[in-house]
């Protein structure tokens, strides 16, 4: 049975780890402040995340790591062989209208890790909630991200502009949604594994 929006009850009541081919996604924690730091630090990296200031410190990822700990937002610290190579998640911040968003370090770019942590978030989301979309974004001056969302079956809906904390500025964005009937229809990629930390 799918559950309702998350409420901060149901969130602080339970941790999830997923599982794919190559990754373990996995809810960040303070010993992990310095990995996030080094992954969000690169301006290469803060310039494509709304709400990332830049530059990016421990404080601020320390703080990022307990302001989701309380959150009702979904966020996984991707790991390949124990090393942290980015972020994922869902916000929840519009339940009508749940949001995915993904980082990677610059150094793990380009190997289909984003795709893969991309389709083990959503598959998780409308497995376990009771939504009919998911939206997300990507700057219009980033194709790679835009190519992410365009692999995991997310149509493009229009451009807008989004304020970047890291910019200083709005920029043009293109955005994207995935209805759950588009999703269900072409989820043909491998299921991620999923079991309670």
């Amino acid at each position: 049975m799918l559950q309702e929006v998350p409420t901060p009850t149901l969130r602080e009541s339970r941790t999830v780890v997923l599982e794919t081919e190559r990754l373990v996604l996995r809810q960040p924690t303070l010993a992990d402040v310095k990995a996030i730091a080094a992954v969000v630090a690169d301006k290469r990296v803060s310039m494509n995340l709304r709400r990332v200031p830049h530059p990016y410190t421990l404080d601020d990822a320390t703080t990022f790591v307990t302001t989701i700990a309380n959150a009702i937002d979904t966020v996984f610290l991707i790991e390949r062989e124990r090393t942290a190579v980015g972020l994922v998640g869902i916000s929840w911040e519009d339940e009508n209208a749940p949001e995915l968003g993904y980082c990677l370090g610059v150094d793990h770019w380009g190997k289909g890790y984003a795709t893969e942590a991309a389709r083990a978030v959503i598959d998780y989301a409308f497995e376990e909630f009771a939504i009919e979309r998911l939206i997300s974004g990507a700057r219009v001056l980033n194709p790679a991200s835009r190519h992410v969302l365009e692999k995991c079956g997310f149509q493009w809906t229009g451009v807008e502009l989004h304020r970047f904390l890291a910019l200083g500025s709005s920029t043009p964005v293109d955005c994207f949604k995935l209805d759950r009937a588009v999703w269900a229809s072409i989820k043909s990629w491998r299921n991620s594994m999923r079991r309670g930390a």
